[in-house]
């Protein structure tokens, strides 16, 4: 089955003078009981933070918190010696696990994009931990690539404590990728820009898509289009 959410339903959250931010689910003052989650994946924000803004430290425990940036730079800072800073193309992996603080800031004087993607863990009381990566995410063309997974047989990515994987697409138009799923997994798709079809439904900028029950996604480009596809299991069982 496949359901459609197009991008006037996000929960566009009050803007500030330094964030606009769309919540894909509950999150903060957005609070909608039939859409707290989807499988482990608990928030799916897109946000933009302007020049010398960005998120103070804040308390995170027991969630997988992955960042994608799609424009601009992003500063890291946590209370268990973590420092960092993601740049356009870059993901980063935090293990919130027993605790942290982390604040995100942005330094520079041009906006910054980003995604960031909540999971909850498939195993609690680790202790908490960070990792980033240049993972490109705009240079491979016409594949899904994988960025970040706790499935075992992919290597060489950001490693997250869930049964999940996310990936990265930028689909040239009239091009075509399969994504093979199971009725055991859900699918979740969130176009950065363009148009594609997935299974002949027509998906565009900011859309979202979520499959369950499917064994296969055809996914053509009726125009240039980037999007993220999460690997998710159905049962809280398999987190």
């Amino acid at each position: 089955m496949l359901k459609l959410i197009p991008a006037t339903d996000r929960y566009h959250a009050t803007p500030t003078n330094w964030l606009s931010s769309y919540y894909l689910l509950s999150y903060a003052d957005y609070n909608d009981p039939d859409n707290e989650h989807f499988g482990p994946l608990r928030a799916f924000n897109d946000a933009t933070i302007q020049g010398k803004g960005g998120y103070p430290q804040q308390p995170r425990s027991e969630m997988e918190i992955v960042t994608l940036v799609l424009d601009g730079e992003l500063q890291h800072d946590d209370t268990v010696g973590n420092r960092g800073t993601i740049k356009k193309g870059d993901a980063q992996r935090i293990t919130a696990g027993t605790g942290l603080a982390h604040a995100e800031m942005n330094a520079t004087d041009t906006p910054t994009h980003i995604y960031q993607i909540w999971l909850l863990p498939s195993q609690s009381g680790l202790a908490p931990c960070y990792e980033q990566k240049d993972v490109n995410l705009f240079d491979a063309s016409n594949k899904l690539v994988p960025i970040a997974s706790g499935q075992k047989v992919l290597e060489d990515l950001l490693y997250i404590n869930s049964n999940s994987t996310i990936y990265w697409c930028n689909l040239d138009a009239d091009e075509t990728v399969r994504f093979k799923t199971f009725p055991i997994r859900n699918t979740f798709i969130y176009v950065l820009e363009g148009h594609i079809f997935v299974n002949g439904l027509d998906v565009g900028t900011s859309d979202q898509l979520r499959a369950t029950d499917e064994h296969v996604l055809e996914i053509q480009a009726t125009a240039d289009a980037r999007f993220v596809l999460l690997d998710l299991p159905v049962s809280p069982a398999n987190y």
